[in-house]
């Protein structure tokens, strides 16, 4: 995936999947250069428009005769209405996108953290595997081999269930609550009303 932006013109060789990969990759990649630009402008742009049908002709109201002046008085603030500011809609559209870019990547990057823990797992395995278990095995002597394989079930079990899995469970939590929930969770100060199946 990383390769997929850096280089995503090069030839696939042993990184191929699949036959068509490095056209969905390129397509993959136009669309996402072709989305930015889509979350920054059509927005503003709308905004604006909506706003001119929603307020056309009323720039100009008919005279009334008015004798109350208190009676004028809520007759003008009923007829007024906020100006539509272009370049702060756009600005905040901008703020907005930019956060989502960055964040897109940002989160990319953190879910290859569980990637790179992967790695070093099997990496782990590897090691005691190559030498604990087949150094003892080589010494041919049934003392070195017991002691070997009890070594190494101490260190699979103790290195590579419990820390790996700790290791994986509290990366996955932290991205669960720091990448993926502030896509749905906005501190509005309302408060949280759980799902309930009574």
């Amino acid at each position: 995936m990383i390769y997929m932006f850096l280089s995503p013109s090069d030839d696939l060789g042993e990184n191929q999947l699949f036959v068509g990969q490095k056209f969905l990759q390129i397509l993959l990649l136009l669309s996402a250069l072709v989305a930015v630009p889509w979350m920054l402008f059509p927005k503003p742009f709308l905004l604006k428009k909506q706003y001119q049908e929603r307020h056309q002709g009323q720039s100009y109201a008919l005279l009334h005769d008015f004798d109350d002046p208190l009676e004028m008085e809520t007759h003008h603030d009923s007829c007024s209405h906020e100006e539509f500011e272009f370049s702060e809609v756009f600005v905040h559209q901008l703020i907005h996108t930019i956060e989502f870019v960055l964040g897109a990547v940002s989160n990319t990057a953190s879910y290859l953290r569980l990637w790179a823990l992967s790695l070093a797992h099997s990496e782990l395995s590897s090691v005691f595997y190559d030498k604990v278990l087949l150094l003892a095995w080589g010494f041919n002597n049934l003392i070195v081999l017991i002691v070997g394989i009890i070594v190494f079930i101490c260190a699979t079990v103790g290195v590579l269930l419990v820390m790996e899995t700790l290791s994986a469970l509290f990366h996955a939590l932290r991205l669960h609550w720091v990448e993926f929930q502030n896509k749905y969770y906005e501190g509005d100060g309302y408060k949280f009303q759980p799902f309930s199946f009574a």
